[in-house]
């Protein structure tokens, strides 16, 4: 039977574990990994804007025979406290239309190589 170790739904809740070790080097390997991958910079807030919070999220990642992999957190924006014509002005999807793909799908095959 895996050893059951519960999830904090918090970070103070984290600290309070009796694996707060585990669950503060999983914290400090993701600061490392968004800093590594220049994630975030740190900018002065402009006027009229609000920060917005944040969330730790921890996990407990296990192999597929139910084993400890290790522990997991990670820490995730509210961006839902954000207020549209305040906070920002536009809402950008990184995504392509399908029309756009068809588009050079047609063109691609009209070319005459």
């Amino acid at each position: 039977m895996p050893l059951e170790i519960e999830e904090p739904t918090s970070y103070i809740e984290a600290l309070d574990s009796p694996h707060h070790k585990e669950w503060m080097n999983a914290k400090r390997d993701e600061l490392d990994s968004m800093a590594r991958n220049e994630v975030w910079k740190l900018v002065d807030l402009p006027p009229r804007r609000n920060a917005f919070e944040n969330k730790w999220f921890f996990m407990v990642q296990r192999r597929a025979d139910g084993s400890l992999e290790k522990f997991k957190a990670r820490l995730v924006a509210k961006g839902y406290t954000q207020v549209e014509g305040v906070d920002y002005e536009e809402i950008f999807s990184p995504v392509v239309r399908l029309a756009y793909v068809r588009l050079l799908l047609v063109l691609v095959v009209h070319l005459d190589l």
